[in-house]
């Protein structure tokens, strides 16, 4: 009886601690962001008046000076409420009585945070590397398709389907995003350049899908001071990147709703990577961690109501007139997005949940 009740009690253990990692780890990045915005109020003198990590109802809270602190049950987030931010004050510290390039700034700080916190994950990850992957090939497979073609040792890939390669994690992104296996290559030979187009590569079918068979190797460096700081860059511009790329593809209908994922299964896809993970290898969910949080900072950026971008917008206008829409028709546009937005996530959340039960 104690046997079966432990053999359970370990069972119910082994799914849940992974979805409990992700909610955390889901929670951290969006904490991060709320903490960029708080960091800079303070530092230029904005009046915060709460600041919370998770939502729903409080846990405990405290108040040091004109702040007041709390810790809330959902650890999925968090907000940082400063004076002045959506409503009209007269308060000399308030938000909108600083001047535009502050609350710029102040803004816009959540997401930079965001994708540093990215950089720094990306670079944690290169630095613990046997090897760093670049953009030259190494070897091919035998029999394979792109040397044939013309591809040859040594060749550094620059361009694939006419889309830059910046760094090894494009390469995969975009062989993946291709949907007829047809590859346009550009490449780097010594000084020349060079492209080789159709090059049609082999694909399998796995789990319904078809997938390109990559038939060559590339070149790995040891990791250094300098070639982490290079290629950790270059790996963060790839995944920032990948948001317009992806943008593009959705609204050109290359991908649809069902390939969109909201929180529910973002936090899926941690508590399969956190599964994956142990010990010696913390690669999966450091990806996913890094990829997530770049990506949440660029997709607040971008210029729409409700999100930090289209406050941004408004600044951005505020700068060319000389002087700021006035607030009421921001809060409307802002809470137009905002009808839209939620309406969009939970559309998405349902969506998230029905698969989940269907898998």
């Amino acid at each position: 009886m104690y046997l079966s009740f432990l053999s359970t009690v370990s069972a119910v253990w082994g799914k849940a601690w992974p979805i409990i990692i992700a909610i955390l780890f889901f929670g951290l990045i969006i904490m991060v962001h709320e903490l960029g915005h708080f960091i800079f109020a303070k530092l230029f003198k904005v009046r915060v008046n709460k600041f919370a990590m998770g939502m729903g109802p409080v846990l405990f809270k405290f108040g040091k000076h004109e702040t007041s602190y709390s810790l809330r049950l959902f650890p999925i987030g968090g907000y940082c409420l400063m004076e002045g931010e959506d409503e009209e004050s007269n308060d000399e510290r308030s938000f909108s009585s600083k001047p535009v390039w502050k609350r710029f700034i102040i803004v816009a700080a959540g997401a930079v945070v965001n994708i540093i916190l990215g950089w720094l994950i990306v670079a944690i990850m290169l630095g613990q590397a046997n090897l760093i992957g670049t953009t030259q090939i190494k070897t091919f497979d035998k029999n394979s398709v792109t040397s044939a073609a013309g591809l040859k040792a040594g060749d550094k890939i620059t361009s694939i389907d006419g889309k830059r390669v910046y760094s090894s994690f494009d390469i995969s992104f975009l062989m993946m995003r291709d949907k007829d296996g047809v590859i346009d290559f550009g490449l780097k030979r010594g000084n020349e350049k060079i492209s080789i187009n159709n090059v049609a590569l082999k694909t399998e079918t796995v789990n319904g899908k078809s997938q390109i068979i990559y038939d060559f190797i590339i070149k790995g460096v040891k990791p250094s001071f300098l070639s982490v700081a290079k290629y950790s860059a270059l790996e963060t511009v790839s995944m920032g990147r990948m948001v317009w790329i992806s943008l593009f593809d959705l609204v050109t209908g290359k991908f649809g709703f069902k390939d969109i994922s909201g929180p529910i299964g973002v936090v899926g896809y941690i508590a399969q990577a956190a599964g994956q993970t142990h010990k010696a290898n913390l690669t999966p969910i450091l990806s996913l961690m890094a990829l997530i949080s770049i990506n949440i900072g660029i997709f607040n950026l971008l210029p729409v109501p409700a999100l930090d971008g289209g406050r941004l917008f408004f600044m951005l206008i505020e700068i060319i007139r000389r002087k700021p829409v006035p607030q009421k028709y921001e809060s409307w546009v802002h809470a137009a997005g905002m009808i839209l937005l939620l309406a969009f996530m939970a559309a998405i959340s349902l969506k998230d949940i029905i698969y989940m039960f269907r898998s």
